[in-house]
């Protein structure tokens, strides 16, 4: 099992996963930002799938210049390992200012999550 988010930031992603399964219109602020140390890609996310806790919704950045809003695995971003061999690192002092919707629209117009 990963450790990339801490139990009480799981919580309030999975809270945010089960309104959404619920069918309820929102657009959560960011709660989770997890980056490369030694590379370009971050990942903004909001919420977790409560019928399976790994796969995570938020806004994905490779550093390629194609910022999208999709899921990713937690389990492959603890196994990812940048170029230099390092792991994936939440950034423990990240606070949204904004909700995801308002990333995306700054990431796809700067090809890149601004934060």
């Amino acid at each position: 099992m990963q450790t990339l988010i801490p139990d009480t930031l799981r919580a309030l992603l999975l809270a945010n996963g089960a309104m959404t399964r619920a069918g309820r219109d929102h657009d959560p602020f960011p709660l989770v930002k997890l980056f490369t140390p030694d590379g370009a890609a971050t990942w903004l996310l909001t919420e977790l799938d409560p019928d399976d806790p790994d796969i995570a919704f938020g806004l994905c950045d490779l550093g390629l210049g194609f910022p999208e809003l999709g899921t990713v695995s937690l389990d492959e971003l603890a196994a990812l390992r940048g170029p230099l061999g390092l792991r994936v690192e939440r950034d423990a002092g990240f606070r949204a200012d904004r909700v995801l919707g308002a990333y995306a629209d700054a990431a796809i117009a700067a090809g890149a999550i601004v934060t």
